[in-house]
């Protein structure tokens, strides 16, 4: 009899020791990775590093956090190393930016489908276009784009979706300009342009804000002359990466110089690749199949990291500007209702990137 109530004990002990097991946070004992699909030192590793310290306080379990960046192919390898090579239990999260643009534009491209990716959450954002102010005659205001002579505007790769709303909304501008490309990140672009080599190229608020506007803006080098911003009726409230800036919107400064609202294909393409890839500029993703725990842990943690004080703070040393991520149990059906334009769009651009090629 006494083996028996041994024996018992031992089972409810080890029933009690599987339940709390069982509870134990998904992440505990874990490292989490995060990919990150772009170069050391851009923008989106600047952000996605931030990113990640923070979030880890964030996660239940408190699982290490470490960084791999995977760059190229205009964005594609990160996502592609996520949803082909890494292993689906949660423990590599993705950090892109591009890629929904990438995806919508050329879904063949891709062996696994990413809309079969499990989104944890995205960051929404828009991008400053800015030009040196020698541009014959004298650039003073944004307006005076209008009048713009001999405008060399540069770029990353000719199927960049910043490369084709600023090429896009010159053209809807009637600007003559010639187009250099192939720079592959800011910094090199940023010093073509201060060579005198181009004389407009386009960045994130947070490069703007961090780097173009201290130096190149101050000294009266270079100055802004619009954001993107797919609204024509002006409906939306002003990004907060561009707030105090006091740069207008396309949609604005078209209406300034031509005194009429944009339409037609190039302003179609230029709307939807800004819904597209500004909407989400930033995804954060699992791999398809990730364990839904994970998928619920790390929606939560990034639900806390939105009313972190000390990131929000962080961030604005940084970068300038406190990101705020979208998230939540249906953020994966929002994501997947965004990555899609229409086979016009699609050929449109596709025809389009081939007349800069020609060039």
């Amino acid at each position: 009899m006494f083996r028996a109530a041994i024996a018992a004990l031992c089972a409810v002990a080890a029933l009690a020791a599987s339940e709390a097991r069982a509870e134990d946070p998904y992440f505990k004992g874990r490292r989490l990775t995060l990919l990150i699909g772009s170069a050391a030192g851009g923008p989106t590793d600047i952000e996605g590093r931030l990113f990640a310290k923070y979030l880890a306080r964030h996660i239940e379990g408190e699982p290490g956090v470490v960084v791999l960046n995977k760059a190229g192919a205009g964005g594609l390898v990160g996502p592609a190393y996520l949803g082909e090579v890494a292993r689906r239990d949660g423990t590599m999260l993705g950090y892109f930016s591009g890629t929904a643009w990438t995806y919508v534009n050329e879904p063949e491209r891709w062996r696994v489908d990413f809309k079969s990716f499990e989104f944890v959450a995205y960051q929404s954002g828009t991008t400053i276009h800015f030009m040196r102010t020698d541009v014959p005659p004298g650039m003073r205001v944004p307006a005076d784009i209008i009048k713009a002579q001999g405008l060399i505007a540069g770029g990353l790769t000719v199927d960049n979706p910043k490369d084709l709303r600023l090429r896009l909304a010159l053209d809807m501008l009637g600007v003559s300009y010639r187009y250099v490309t192939g720079y592959g990140s800011g910094s090199p672009a940023r010093l073509a342009l201060q060579r005198g080599e181009i004389q407009m190229f386009s960045e994130s608020p947070p490069s703007y804000r961090a780097v173009v506007a201290p130096s190149l803006v101050k000294s009266g080098e270079v100055m802004p002359v619009w954001y993107d911003w797919g609204d024509a009726s002006g409906a939306n409230a002003e990004p907060k990466s561009v707030e105090g800036l006091g740069i207008p919107p396309f949609a604005r400064l078209y209406r300034t110089v031509t005194g009429k609202e944009p339409e037609g294909p190039y302003w179609e393409a230029f709307r939807v690749i800004h819904e597209v890839n500004s909407t989400l500029q930033r995804v954060v993703a699992l791999p398809p199949d990730a364990p839904p725990a994970a998928i619920d842990a790390l929606r939560a943690a990034v639900t806390r990291l939105n009313h972190d004080h000390e990131f929000a703070a962080e961030a604005l040393r940084t970068i300038e500007f406190a990101p705020e991520y979208e998230t939540g149990a249906d953020i994966g059906t929002q994501v997947r209702l965004i990555l899609r334009a229409s086979p016009l769009v699609r050929a449109f651009v596709a025809d389009y990137v081939k007349s800069a090629q020609k060039k």
